[in-house]
Formats: C-alpha cells, sequence, structure tokens
C-alpha cells in the first residue's frame, strides 16, 4: 500500500494556468489506472480535444464547465463527476474565481500523445 498526499507530487505545468499530478500511475506500480489531479486557474481551460480512451472525473473544488461533442456547455462543480467515452470530443473551463481542481483517470498504458486537440 502506498499513502501520499496529492500535494507532495510535483505539479507539472501543461500550458499557462494548468497543472498536472500524476497522483498515481506506473511509478506506483499501479496496474490498470492512472489518477491524475488537475488545478486550472480562474478564466483557463483544458484543450479541447478527443483521444481513445475513456475517463473518468471527480470535481474536487470549484465552478467550471464541460463542454462536450456537440459543443453544448454543462455547469459543474464541487461533487460532480462525468464520464467521457472514448473518442468524445470535451474540454472543461474555469469560470470560477479561485482554482478548479479535479481527479482525472484514465486506463494504464495509454498514449496521452495520442490525443488530438480539435481547436
Amino acid at each position: 500500500m502506498i499513502v501520499h498526499h496529492y500535494q507532495d507530487i510535483e505539479a507539472v505545468e501543461l500550458m499557462e494556468g494548468v497543472k498536472k499530478r500524476v497522483v498515481i500511475g506506473e511509478n506506483e506500480g499501479a496496474p490498470t489506472f492512472i489518477m491524475r489531479i488537475f488545478d486550472l486557474d480562474p478564466g483557463k481551460s483544458s484543450p479541447y480535444h478527443i483521444h481513445p480512451w475513456e475517463h473518468e472525473v471527480f470535481i474536487l473544488q470549484g465552478r467550471a464547465v464541460v463542454t462536450n461533442d456537440t459543443g453544448d456547455q454543462i455547469s459543474i462543480g464541487e461533487g460532480d463527476t462525468i464520464y467521457i467515452p472514448p473518442n468524445e470530443k470535451h474540454c472543461l473551463t474555469n469560470k470560477g474565481e479561485g482554482i478548479f481542481r479535479f481527479m482525472c483517470l484514465i486506463p494504464q498504458g495509454v498514449e496521452e500523445s495520442e490525443a488530438q486537440n480539435v481547436i
């Protein structure tokens, strides 16, 4: 068993105002899933993108919108969950005044470089 606080994992800035921490993954010997924590600054978004794997999202803090495959925006906040099936376009945009933080689970072994930005 491995126990650590997510803030003990170094955050990597993916783009201005968007940070990622891989809190459970290959380094911990996880055979099936990767758990990541993302922080988005106010007004910042993940890229509108698509990839061939599913992922599950749990909102930890803040308010945002998730943009789906058809461009619809759905308001989300603390405690909400999102299932994004494979090959569905999506992005999350912080609409609050503070940090928007979410946990994202993806399958182990996927190549994140296979994600394609749509815009």
